[in-house]
């Protein structure tokens, strides 16, 4: 089974989005299948789903906590970290890792001080480990939301996270 990592950046929640999820659910918690669309519009909400807010669902559809984090960590399109501002992706498939993209991450999680999945405290960058791109013959890769830097060397790392 693999490793969950939770995040280091308190969860803070306004009550304005606590009032918007409130206020879905209760105009579907008693619709049979309630959960996923619960779920998807609290990540919409919160843009991931905390235990803060996985409780507010369970509590709201009355299901067990369990359930509902055992479909959070099932399904990838949920996450239980917060998205930084910029989100970083490396990839890591065969073309960019043969060329030195595993360099590249650590680098930046160096730089960053986080691992993979993770935010900085300040929520200004999150990285993921990505597979395929689709720049292969830019290889190594990396993108910070819709920018992609290729041909990348751990020393052009500093220069482009300047530029953010």
């Amino acid at each position: 089974m693999a490793k969950i990592k939770l995040t280091k950046v308190p969860f803070n929640g306004t009550p304005e989005q606590e009032t918007l999820l409130m206020n879905k659910l209760e105009t579907i918690k008693d619709l049979p299948g309630a959960l996923m669309p619960a779920m998807q519009t609290a990540q919409e909400i919160y843009g991931y789903l905390p235990i803060e807010v996985q409780r507010i669902i369970a509590d709201k559809l009355n299901l067990p906590i369990e359930k509902v984090f055992g479909v959070a960590t099932f399904y990838s399109q949920f996450t239980l970290n917060p998205r930084g501002k910029y989100k970083i992706s490396v990839c890591l498939g065969t073309a960019c890792y043969v060329k030195g993209s595993g360099d590249i991450l650590l680098a930046i999680q160096n730089k960053l001080g986080i691992g993979n999945d993770e935010c900085t405290p300040d929520g200004k960058f999150s990285l993921h480990e990505t597979r395929c791109v689709g720049c292969c013959g830019l290889a190594p890769v990396m993108t910070i939301n819709d920018d992609v830097y290729g041909k990348l060397t751990t020393a052009d790392i500093d220069g482009i996270l300047a530029k953010y």
